[in-house]
C-alpha cells in the first residue's frame, strides 16, 4: 500500500470516526461528562482508599461510590441553596401591581403607537399592546400547552436518563482506573499503541488542565459578579452570580446571556417593589458589573486557561467555538475547546510531516 492512499484511508476512517461521534453525540458527552467528574473526583477516591481502621482499609469500589456521593451532594446542597432564591423571584412576580405598570407604560406606548402608525408599521386603531396580547394567548392556547407539557416531559425523562447515565459511567471511571484507557486502546491496531498511549497520555494532561482551570473562571466569576452586585446594594446578588458565572461556561455568548437573564431580575425586583424609577439604574448598574467581571476575565481569566493549557492561538479559539456552535449549537461552544484540544493532539502524532499540522501544533 503506497504512502497516498494510506493517507487516503486515514482520513476516510477519521471522517467516518467523527460522523459515527456526531450521530451518537449524546452517548459521547455522557462519557465525556463522567470522565471529567472522575477527574475531579479521583482525589477524594485516593483519600478513602488511604484509610485504614487497624488492619482493615476502606474497599476501593466504597471510595469511588462514597466519592461520587460527595460530590453529588454538595451540587444538590448548592441547587438547594438556590431554589429559596428562585422562589423569591417567583413571589416578587406575582406581587407585581400590573394597573400601575399599566399606567406607568401607557405613555411611552403611545409614542410607540403614534410611531408606528406613522411609518405604517400599525394600522390604524391596532396597538403595540393589541399584538402583545395577541401572541400571548396564542402562546397560551391550550394546543400551544399541550405541546409544550409534552416538551417538558420528554426533556425532564431525557435528563433523568442523562443524569442517570451519567453518574452510572463515572461510578465506574472512578473505580476502574484505566476502563476508559483500556475501552480506548482496543480500538487501536497493535503497531499504533505506542503512539496511541502519548496521545491519551498528552490529552488527559491537557483537558484536566482545561476543566480544572474552567472550574477555577467559573468560580471566580461568580464570586466577582456575586461581590460587585453586593457592593452595590443589588438584591438577589447570588443567585444573578451564579446564573451570570454558570453561564460564562458559553463562549462568547454566555455573559451576553447572563448579563440579560441579571438584568430581567433585577427589573422584576423594582417592578415588584413598584419602584419604578430604579429600573433602569438597577439595570446598568448589573449591567456595568457584568462588563467588569468579564472585562477582568477576558484579561486574567480566559489567557490563562486557553494559552497555558490548550495552547492554541485566540483566532483559532474563536473560529472553532463559531463552526462548533453552527454546527452543534450551545452544546458545540462549550465542547469545541476540548474537542480542538484532543484533535491538534491527535494531529501532532499522526500527521506531524504535514506543514499545516506542524503550524497548528507549533505551541503544543
Amino acid at each position: 500500500m503506497n504512502k497516498t492512499l494510506k493517507t487516503i484511508l486515514t482520513i476516510a476512517g477519521i471522517f467516518l470516526l467523527l460522523l459515527f461521534l456526531w450521530y451518537f453525540s449524546n452517548i459521547v458527552f455522557y462519557i465525556l461528562a463522567a470522565a471529567v467528574i472522575s477527574v475531579v473526583g479521583r482525589p477524594l477516591v485516593h483519600m478513602f482508599d488511604s484509610l485504614r481502621v487497624r488492619r482493615y482499609k476502606v474497599p476501593h469500589a466504597l471510595s469511588a461510590l462514597l466519592s461520587l456521593l460527595i460530590m453529588l451532594s454538595l451540587f444538590l446542597a448548592f441547587v438547594m441553596l438556590l431554589i429559596p432564591l428562585v422562589a423569591q423571584q417567583a413571589r416578587a412576580i406575582a406581587q407585581i401591581d400590573t394597573l400601575s405598570l399599566s399606567n406607568m407604560l401607557e405613555l411611552p406606548l403611545g409614542k410607540i403607537n403614534h410611531f408606528l402608525h406613522e411609518t405604517g408599521y400599525l394600522d390604524q386603531g391596532q396597538g403595540v399592546s393589541d399584538i402583545v396580547v395577541l401572541r400571548l394567548k396564542t402562546i397560551l392556547s391550550m394546543s400551544t400547552f399541550a405541546i409544550a407539557l409534552n416538551q417538558i416531559f420528554a426533556f425532564m425523562g431525557s435528563m433523568l436518563m442523562g443524569v442517570f447515565s451519567i453518574l452510572f459511567i463515572a461510578f465506574f471511571f472512578l473505580k476502574d482506573d484505566g476502563l476508559f484507557y483500556e475501552g480506548f486502546m482496543l480500538l487501536v491496531p497493535e503497531k499504533y499503541i505506542p503512539s496511541a498511549t502519548r496521545v491519551m497520555k498528552e490529552v488527559k494532561h491537557l483537558l484536566t488542565r482545561y476543566f480544572v482551570g474552567l472550574c477555577i473562571e467559573v468560580t471566580s466569576m461568580i464570586t466577582l459578579l456575586t461581590i460587585g452586585l453586593s457592593l452595590f446594594g443589588v438584591e438577589n446578588a447570588l443567585l444573578i452570580g451564579f446564573i451570570g458565572g454558570l453561564f460564562n461556561i458559553i463562549p462568547y455568548l454566555g455573559p451576553i446571556i447572563g448579563g440579560s437573564i441579571g438584568i430581567l431580575i433585577g427589573i422584576i425586583g423594582s417592578l415588584s417593589m413598584g419602584v419604578y424609577s430604579d429600573i433602569l439604574p438597577i439595570s446598568l448598574t448589573i449591567a456595568g458589573v457584568f462588563a467588569v467581571s468579564n472585562l477582568v476575565d477576558n484579561i486574567l481569566l480566559q489567557p490563562i486557561i486557553y494559552s497555558t493549557s490548550v495552547r492554541a492561538h485566540p483566532i483559532e479559539i474563536f473560529l472553532v467555538i463559531i463552526m462548533a456552535g453552527s454546527l452543534f449549537g450551545i452544546l458545540g461552544m462549550i465542547l469545541a475547546v476540548p474537542a480542538y484540544t484532543v484533535f491538534r493532539v491527535f494531529l501532532r502524532e499522526f500527521f506531524s510531516e504535514m506543514r499545516v499540522v506542524k503550524k497548528l501544533t507549533e505551541n503544543m
